[in-house]
């Protein structure tokens, strides 16, 4: 039922957990063009996300998604608690 709440509401509140799933749902929409579907990415032009939570930290992975940098876009559109999912699921 949390859950059901929590995607239900535009302002999520604290208790709403990160969803590597829907991370992953989010990925395959937003992310798969440029880093691929096993993230191994494009060398020169696209770097691989395999193993980036052992490269950065969960803020990094967080502030990258959402601010972009070099050839990637800022994903404005994406709220808070997705850019969170996105980041446990690349993390993992």
């Amino acid at each position: 039922m949390a859950l059901t709440l929590c995607a239900a509401t535009h302002v999520l509140p604290a208790w709403c957990k990160e969803d590597p799933a829907a991370g992953a749902k989010l990925y395959a929409t937003n992310c798969v063009a440029c880093h691929g579907v096993d993230r191994a990415g494009m060398p020169g032009a696209f770097p691989a996300l395999t193993d980036i939570g052992k490269r950065l930290q969960p803020a990094q992975i967080k502030e990258k998604i959402s601010k972009g940098g070099g050839l990637m876009p800022p994903f404005s559109q994406l709220s808070q608690q997705e850019i969170d999912d996105l980041a446990s699921f690349l993390a993992k």
